[in-house]
This record gives structure tokens, C-alpha cells and sequence, in this order.
């Protein structure tokens, strides 16, 4: 079937009998995958007689050829459940780190506190990159706010020039979700663990039903596609820069630059941790990443994985 999309990808008319030449099949079986790949991969396709089949728009295939390994070793897959799931797997098979997991699509692709990501076929960027950490309980301190100024400079790179940081790992434009992060960890921090790092990357997506909160993509900010080969391997260069960074000095160098970027400074906010809920102001963040809310008149501090932060109706 993936054979079949290829032949496709550039969303112009094919004939059946040219698409059953090529893939030594018969009209009606080429019929038969193009609606299995309709239904399985959600690609509308247009049928007119006489000239063939199409695709309602053209389709960028991600190729282990076209993305730079300069960085990091890049395995790509048809549809995987989750990028992250399959980061774990290869760790368990004993796979070496740093490498990148990427994938046309996702199965069960999700966020942070169990969310599901929305993760259409050959649309978005679907990312894990596998770390190893030796000891360093430093190189874990704020990694998921290093990890959005990589992510926000790379689609700053691509003219998505009004996104910003909504902590702790959000990529906004204009209030509405263009990326995310998500972070899991194996092992023992203290000693020898794998960190891996899940990032969502909305390109060229410009409909999509089930999303259940504001969103946007690079496509509809900019009005242009994206090969989205070039968008990962330039993701990768942005995260081995700030990564090597990170390493050496911590958060605090990037301290400074991340709060330039946080478009949710000064505005008023309910911090959710389970069934409490905080409200305040956003000051900012400390030089370990943690958030910093005015409440009542008193400045507070708050970190941890399962936070979640909303404006305030009346913000």
C-alpha cells in the first residue's frame, strides 16, 4: 500500500491501468488498495473517469535519504503506535543513544497527563529522540523548557515568526497549539537512565476532527508546505546545539531567553494539579524552571510533571 501512495504522492491523475502496470496488480485490485488506503490512512482520493486517481492534495513522504544523520541516527516508520513507545522498545532491545524515532503516523500518539495527539498520516512531524543521561541530574534540570526554545527557533526558521513558549512544554501562536513536548524517563536518574524526548511538530495539517482545544500548524500560519524531512533534520541541529548547551551550564543561561519567549508573562492563570486549583499571575521562572506565580499578593513556586496551566476566563 505504501508502494501505491508513492506512486501518488505528487497529487496529480494516474490511470489504473498505468498504477496496475507499475505494481504488477489489476485495475480492480488497484481500486481495492486505493480504498484501503483511503479508509486506513484518511487520504481522500479522487476518482474521474478518464483520467485516473488522485490524491486531493500532494503528499510530502518523510525518507531516511532526505533527513541528515549529521546529528543523530533517524529510524522512520510507516504508523507506530506512539514515537515514544517505540523509543522504549528500542531501548530495551539495547538500541545505543542519542537516535530519533519518527513515523508517517500515530496509532495512540499522545501528550502530556495521557492526552491523545492528533496524528493525521504525512501531515505533522512525529519525533522521539532517545538520550542517554550518566549520573547528571543537571542535564534533567528544566530539559523540557531547553527542548521548546529548540523546538520554538526551529519554527521561527521556517517564518513561523509569532509562536511562543507556554510553560511548561507548550509551543503556541496566538493562544492556539502549533508543537508539544512530552518527556518520559527510564532508569535510575541518580546513576544511568534514557530520557526521551517526544515532540510534536503541526506542519502541513490544516483540518482536523477530535483536537479538543484551540490549534494551528506552520501551514496555516505561513500559507505555504513543508517538507517535512527538512523540518526534522533542522529540529535535530536546533536540539544538538541547545542540548550541548544545557549540558554544560544548566538552565540558567537560557533563563533570560526563555522568559523573552513565554507569552503568558503577566497574565492571570489557574494552575491545576489534580482537583487543586491555583490562581494567579505569571511572573515567570526560576533559574530551575520553575514557575513563578504571584497569589495573593505572595510570589509562589511551583514545579512537577503533572501540572497544568490554563488562563483564566476573566485573564
Amino acid at each position: 500500500m505504501l508502494t501505491l501512495l508513492k506512486l501518488l504522492k505528487d497529487g496529480r491523475f494516474h490511470s489504473g491501468q498505468a498504477l496496475g502496470a507499475q505494481l504488477g496488480i489489476s485495475r480492480s485490485a488497484v481500486w481495492k488498495q486505493l480504498q484501503k488506503l483511503q479508509a486506513e490512512m484518511n487520504l481522500p482520493i479522487h476518482k474521474v473517469r478518464g483520467r485516473g486517481y488522485k490524491l486531493a492534495s500532494p503528499v510530502d513522504l518523510l525518507d531516511p535519504e532526505g533527513v541528515s544523520e549529521s546529528c543523530y541516527p533517524v529510524h522512520i516508520y510507516e504508523i507506530v503506535d506512539s514515537t515514544n513507545a517505540e523509543a522504549f522498545r528500542q531501548i530495551n532491545k539495547g538500541v545505543s543513544a542519542p537516535f530519533v524515532i519518527s513515523a508517517e503516523q500515530q496509532s495512540a500518539g499522545r501528550g502530556r497527563r495521557g492526552r491523545h495527539w492528533i496524528s493525521p498520516f504525512g501531515q505533522n512531524v512525529y519525533y522521539s529522540l532517545v538520550l542517554r543521561v550518566d549520573g547528571g541530574l543537571r542535564q534533567l534540570e528544566a530539559l523540557s523548557l531547553v527542548v521548546g526554545l529548540a523546538v520554538l527557533n526551529t519554527l521561527k526558521g521556517f517564518d513561523v515568526m509569532t509562536a511562543g513558549l507556554k510553560w511548561p512544554n507548550d509551543i503556541l501562536v496566538c493562544d492556539k497549539k502549533i508543537a508539544g513536548i512530552l518527556l518520559e524517563l527510564v532508569g535510575d536518574p541518580a546513576d544511568v537512565c534514557h530520557v526521551v524526548v517526544g515532540i510534536g511538530i503541526n506542519v502541513n495539517m490544516t483540518t482536523a476532527a477530535g483536537v479538543g482545544q484551540p490549534w494551528t500548524s506552520m501551514s496555516l500560519e505561513t500559507g505555504k508546505m513543508f517538507a517535512r524531512n527538512e523540518v526534522i533534520t533542522a529540529l535535530s541541529m536546533r536540539l544538538k546545539e541547545y542540548l550541548k548547551s544545557h549540558a554544560i551550564t544548566g538552565f540558567s543561561s537560557f533563563h533570560d531567553e526563555w522568559e523573552k519567549n513565554h507569552v503568558w508573562q503577566g497574565r492571570e492563570v489557574s494552575l491545576m494539579a489534580g482537583l487543586h486549583q491555583v490562581d494567579g499571575v505569571v511572573i515567570g521562572v526560576d533559574q530551575q524552571g520553575a514557575l513563578r506565580l504571584r497569589v495573593n499578593d505572595e510570589l509562589k513556586t511551583y514545579s512537577g510533571g503533572e501540572l497544568s496551566l490554563r488562563l483564566r476566563h476573566d485573564s
